[in-house]
């Protein structure tokens, strides 16, 4: 290598990032006059302020899913009109926060004229999301497409071969149109890696957008998606969600199928990889995820399990186990408000709660932990090095750490399994319907602060259906001063409250956390309808 050339990575990383860019059609980039300034935090307002969209283009990407459906499906609007809007707004999207990893424009198109031309031809919809775009985080192979992961090193190795979601939403009449960035190796709570760079939120370009399915919640929270799938092995859906104040299933494993997607720790079956829709409102959760399980995935994906989405009745008075705290890391304290007045009017509406101490949560934090590195960082040492990629400092874990051997991961299985029993007999005898806690620590926190992953990790090891879900309540530098006084449960608690800046997360939403048992998707959903409307 000639000196002053930079190293190989970093010049496949730059080639892969304009080669991004260049797939936005020139007249959907935005004009240096027309572009909002770096200190223009929050930029949601930029689509209907900015005239750079016609009314038309923000009548259809603001219309919720059902009457977006209808329109295309009785022709009022065709699904090449919808795809080409929710197109552009993708592409501006990305160009303020950086959340796109890949573009399907003109494949889009092209899939939203055929839909088109079926439905004048025939008179019929090919499925239940007919002309429905639809976005997809980086994971999902997509034949044609690459799927880094955020490694250079699979950069320019495109999938010869859809996933089965891919496939499913496809035959469901789906149009396929962006892919979204993510961590490198999906690994961290924050979307990062050496080769998109970083994804900002759009309610606060200084805060993170979450992770690892970072790039779907920040378009989503733009609005250049309505509905978008992310995956989750720590909290991976639910801490984007929660970062930008949107909607998010976790369901129990089995529920969807994950069959011909990419992993960054490809193998790690300890702790199942899952993933789910994200959307800004709960109803399109549950329609997702009626249409794709309703699509009998299981006959496709062996991992899946063959249960139909369920039709469930929730009793109208709940009885609910509270966790103020995980034992760790105190919520910071607009998450610990927003509980706090969310338990006041789940009372006043008449539902039982209780307190849920955090028994078994450290024990399965540390085993989450110990799942990830059991290799060594073997696995994502060894795809680095194929560019002499360097890991970045948000996975030094993996840098240092020491491979377990079989014989201590088979140890540490059967210490799962136990773990999993004593939660399930402790649930079982108090008793209650549903945990409502934390999603995170953090409304969101400034870029590379976000450090804890405990109060979504913990219910990946039992494997617990869960919802994050927008309480309604917003940061207030004036409510949520830090309690100066406050003991903390450890050093890295003591980090993150040092951390919490009231002034920095002003006006972010606050979310919380409502899990059910393991397999109980439909009625995690169906109870965080209820605490809504208690709301």
């Amino acid at each position: 290598m000639a000196i002053g050339n930079p190293p190989q990575w970093e010049s496949i990383a730059q080639a892969k990032r304009a080669a991004l860019l260049q797939s936005i059609p020139p007249d959907w980039i935005i004009s240096d006059d027309l572009l909002p300034p770096d200190d223009q935090l929050d930029v949601t307002s930029f689509p209907k302020t900015s005239g750079f969209f016609t009314e038309r283009e923000l009548e259809i990407t603001s219309t919720r899913i059902p009457q977006l459906l209808e329109k295309i499906h009785t022709q009022l609007l065709t699904s090449e009109e919808v795809t080409k809007a929710f197109c552009k707004r993708a592409a501006v999207a990305h160009q303020l926060t950086n959340c796109l990893s890949e573009t399907l424009f003109p494949e889009a198109l092209a899939s939203a004229k055929a839909l088109d031309e079926h439905l004048q031809k025939t008179g019929e919809t090919v499925g239940p999301l007919h002309g429905l775009p639809i976005s997809l985080k980086d994971h999902f192979n997509i034949a044609g497409k690459d799927s880094t992961v955020g490694f250079v090193s699979w950069v320019g190795k495109p999938a010869t071969y859809d996933s089965a979601l891919v496939e499913i939403l496809k035959k469901a009449g789906a149009v396929l149109y962006v892919k979204t960035n993510v961590p490198t190796a999906m690994m961290i709570a924050e979307s990062v890696n050496n080769t998109f760079g970083r994804t900002v939120n759009p309610l606060n370009r200084k805060l993170t957008s979450g992770g690892s399915s970072g790039g779907e919640s920040a378009l989503i929270a733009f609005g250049g998606s309505l509905i978008g799938v992310g995956s989750d092995i720590g909290g991976s859906l639910r801490i984007p969600a929660a970062c930008t104040g949107i909607f998010t299933l976790k369901p129990s494993s089995g529920r969807f199928p994950t069959g011909g997607c990419v992993s960054g720790l490809a193998g790690q079956e300890a702790v199942s990889s899952i993933n789910g829709p994200m959307a800004k409102y709960l109803d399109d959760i549950e329609f997702y995820a009626k249409t794709v399980v309703g699509a009998e995935p299981w006959k496709s994906d062996p991992k899946c399990l063959p249960i139909p989405w369920r039709s469930v009745s929730v009793k109208p008075k709940l009885k609910l186990g509270v966790m103020w705290n995980d034992g760790n890391v105190r919520p910071t304290p607009p998450v610990q408000r927003a509980l706090r007045e969310t338990v006041e009017k789940l009372k006043a509406a008449g539902h039982e709660v209780i307190d849920w101490e955090p028994t078994l949560h450290l024990e399965a934090q540390e085993l989450l932990s110990g799942f990830f590195l059991a290799d060594g960082g073997k696995t994502v040492r060894e795809i680095l090095d194929e560019v002499q990629e360097p890991f970045r400092p948000e996975m030094k874990g993996y840098a240092d750490a020491s491979e377990i051997g079989a014989n201590e991961l088979w140890k540490r299985h059967l210490q799962r399994t136990q773990l999993c029993k004593d939660y399930l007999d402790r649930w079982t005898k108090a008793g209650v319907d549903a945990i409502i806690c934390p999603t995170t620590p953090y409304t969101s926190v400034e870029h590379g602060k976000f450090k804890y992953v405990g109060y979504t990790g913990v219910f990946n090891i039992v494997d617990y259906s869960a919802v994050s879900w927008p309480s309604g309540m917003y940061a207030d530098k004036s409510l949520d001063q830090p309690k100066i006084d406050a003991e903390p449960f450890s050093a890295l608690d003591a980090e993150i409250q040092q951390d919490y800046d009231a002034e920095v997360v002003h006006g972010m939403p606050i979310s919380l956390q409502l899990v059910a048992q393991r397999l109980e998707d439909e009625k995690a959903i169906a109870m965080t309808r209820l605490v809504l409307e208690a709301l």
